[in-house]
């Protein structure tokens, strides 16, 4: 852990998966206790849960071959295999450059990807694909076109060149925004794509003289050329060093932008990570949506399962739903509620911890060992896929049981 009063190594430690999980097993230890003021948890739900999550991931994937819980899963939405028929164009062209144009659209796809709401659809020729899908084919068809590149006779780029000057009105029209299909969070997605432009002329290091997204992959293949394998968190730290500064300005310490940690008051400790709890959802979902590159690029990635689950309202309303955690209070149900509000931060720590909780429960009810069905396995076929389908169970317009006011980059 090191010495958390040193604001180096309390940001080094905070940007860690194992502070992570300790903060948000806290948490969770006070709602064992029911000392948390938003929440009470419901243990007794679990294996009922585990059961609908197994029986989910049956009828999805009845020979049980889950992919991980990617980006790449929604570039397929509507059973199109977009990303295939965009590889089908990169004839001759070499493995790390299909790995380099893999890493620029992936990465602004993530960053995009934000809960739409419920309003918003994609049109694409006269089939509407909605929510995460739907932000995933647009941003494909926004990056085939060039949007992100700065030289747009190279159309498939996300670079510094093409970032930096990207604009709200860009965005919307590349995802159809309009009065009648609204998307949540339009200038905070520019505005995030303008700060990825800079620091990714920032740090040369990592992205490469030509400030572009796919440097990352060379940096990060030069970290495996010794034995041919990569460990999942040293993705996630690159991801998370080189990407830190593009989060919109919420909480800074020794001048660092910490990205998606929080506050609680019941985590008060006497050093500078004192309160805070860290989640880096978008930086660790990117991070595994990142190794499926590498793996298919011969390079093998270690440690998936020291990567945590994702604290997002799928998840997170999986438990609300299957009653294994309950509000305290029912305004929580019908206000939307601040991002930054410790409700929030209760919910994300919460879901976290029980999908560190439910995973052994569901390989249990499947025959498979960890190693077999690691935790993005069972997010992807699983845990993710069964929030959905409860809340359209649950709620005429299939959306989550709290509704979070986020800005665009946090769900």
């Amino acid at each position: 852990m090191g010495n958390l009063n040193d604001p180096a190594q309390a940001v080094a430690w905070l940007r860690t998966t194992g502070a992570v999980r300790e903060r948000c097993h806290a948490l969770f230890s006070l709602a064992e206790r029911d000392a948390l003021p938003n929440f009470t948890l419901h243990l007794d739900a679990m294996p009922a849960a585990a059961d609908y999550v197994a029986q989910v991931i049956r009828e999805n994937y009845p020979t049980l071959q889950i992919p991980y819980h990617a980006r790449w899963r929604h570039f397929a939405a509507n059973g199109v295999d977009r990303w295939g028929q965009l590889a089908a164009t990169l004839k001759g062209v070499d493995a790390d450059e299909i790995a380099r144009i893999r890493f620029d659209l992936c990465v602004v796809s993530v960053l995009l990807d934000a809960g739409a709401g419920p309003q918003w659809k994609y049109n694409e020729e006269g089939r509407p694909v909605a929510r995460s899908e739907g932000l995933a084919v647009a941003s494909l068809h926004a990056f085939r076109a060039g949007l992100f590149a700065g030289d747009k006779a190279h159309p498939l780029r996300a670079d510094a060149h093409g970032l930096i000057s990207l604009a709200p009105n860009a965005i919307a029209h590349a995802f159809q925004v309009s009065d009648t299909n609204p998307l949540v969070g339009v200038e905070g997605r520019a505005a995030l794509m303008r700060n990825l432009g800079q620091a990714l002329k920032a740090r040369p290091d990592l992205f490469g003289k030509e400030a572009r997204i796919g440097g990352l992959y060379d940096y990060l293949k030069a970290h495996a050329v010794k034995d041919g394998k990569l460990p999942a968190t040293a993705i996630l730290a690159a991801v998370l060093e080189g990407l830190g500064p593009i989060w919109p300005s919420r909480m800074t310490l020794d001048g660092q932008n910490l990205g998606d940690v929080w506050r609680h008051r019941g985590l008060m400790s006497g050093d500078l990570t004192s309160g805070l709890v860290p989640f880096h959802k978008l930086s660790q979902w990117l991070t595994y949506s990142l190794v499926e590159i590498f793996e298919e690029a011969g390079i093998a990635v270690t440690g998936l399962d020291d990567l945590t689950g994702l604290p997002e309202y799928r998840n997170g309303g999986l438990f609300l739903d299957l009653g294994v955690l309950s509000v305290r209070h029912e305004a929580l149900l019908k206000f939307p509620i601040p991002v930054e509000d410790e409700a929030v931060v209760e919910w994300r720590a919460l879901t976290l911890a029980l999908l560190d909780r439910i995973a052994d429960p569901v390989r249990a009810r499947l025959g498979k060992t960890a190693a077999e069905m690691p935790l993005a396995r069972i997010l992807e076929g699983g845990t993710w896929a069964a929030g959905r389908k409860i809340a359209k169970e649950k709620r005429a317009d299939g959306g989550p049981p709290l509704t979070v006011a986020s800005d665009g980059t946090v769900f």
